[in-house]
């Protein structure tokens, strides 16, 4: 190999090293292969039950399919038919709803217990609470509103029965609509704010003690403090919970479904179930992706807009 003669100056030149492939160390090769082995199961898993399905559905909602007849190209029929359905709307505006309700109260129930219990308690207690707290999350979303429809019965249910020993009357929570709304939501929250709970406790560990003793000496107490230091430094665990919460309250389907089915009317109907009723009870499934697309649709409107928002209002240390 000739090596290439750079002049330097009126007397001597240098002569440019050869190139050399550098090739990584066998045990550097080895650590990427075996990386490469254990992210291999969750890339086809992500690709399989995610991609796949998003691609399919955008596609299928061009389309009307009734499973036992091939598919037949439809254009954007499905997505005038749903702009046009009632139903369709009714369940964007009972989901919405939904989300503002129930993430708003999820968050400050979570908030305020976590930072109830980030005071001064045995450490025992403190480990009893937050599995307390954190159970309901592992149970069956179906089962527990099961169980929930006896306790909101307005003629046998516990709850009437309890508010009764003070006088009050039999509430209608499963059969009048703001009643059935108000139940969906108390029942979604009682089982979601674990989640949010555990992100607040976390981030509350990760502020330093010696920022809140230095407000202390300052004179900020109580409220002051965590309104001047604890939320703002909080608020990148505040930006995860809401991101999350909020993706989850628009995808709500088991509590509406089991508890009021939808009703009274469609005041509990919500987009998911709407999606449900009709791929599998009417064989819409045409019409069916078309709805899942605008939630999808919007659940990327959203979360966009928090993650822009989130540039003034989130504090990193």
């Amino acid at each position: 190999m000739t090596n290439t003669q750079i002049t330097a100056g009126p007397s001597r030149s240098v002569s440019a090293p050869p190139a050399v492939s550098v090739r990584p160390p066998a045990r550097e090769r080895g650590t990427r292969l075996l990386a490469a082995l254990f992210l291999t199961p969750t890339v086809v898993g992500i690709v399989v039950f995610t991609v796949v399905p998003i691609v399919g559905s955008i596609g299928l909602s061009f389309f009307d399919w009734n499973v036992i007849d091939p598919p037949r190209f439809a254009g954007g029929a499905n997505y005038r038919e749903i702009a046009s359905d009632s139903t369709v709307l009714v369940s964007f505006r009972n989901t919405l709803v939904f989300m503002v309700l129930a993430v708003a109260l999820q968050l400050v129930i979570a908030l305020s217990l976590a930072l109830t219990l980030n005071g001064r308690m045995p450490g025992w207690l403190r480990s009893v609470f937050r599995s307390a707290f954190f159970f309901p999350l592992v149970l069956s979303a179906a089962s527990i509103s099961v169980v929930m429809k006896y306790l909101f019965n307005q003629d046998f249910g516990v709850v009437n029965w309890l508010i009764g020993l003070f006088g009050v009357a039999p509430v209608p929570w499963l059969t009048s609509e703001h009643g059935a709304m108000a139940t969906v939501i108390i029942v979604y929250v009682w089982q979601q704010f674990g989640f949010s709970f555990l992100l607040f406790v976390g981030g509350l560990n990760n502020i330093p003690k010696e920022i809140h003793e230095a407000a202390a000496l300052d004179g900020a107490t109580g409220p002051r403090k965590h309104l001047a230091i604890t939320l703002p430094l909080l608020s990148p665990t505040l930006l995860v919970a809401s991101v999350v919460g909020i993706i989850n309250a628009l995808q709500v389907f088991e509590q509406p479904y089991v508890l009021t089915d939808g009703g009274p009317g469609d005041s509990t109907r919500t987009v998911v179930m709407v999606i449900y009723e009709r791929a599998f009870e009417q064989l819409r499934f045409g019409e069916a992706s078309a709805v899942g697309v605008l939630l999808f649709v919007l659940i990327m409107a959203v979360t966009a807009v928090q993650f822009r928002l989130s540039r003034r209002f989130v504090h990193y240390q």
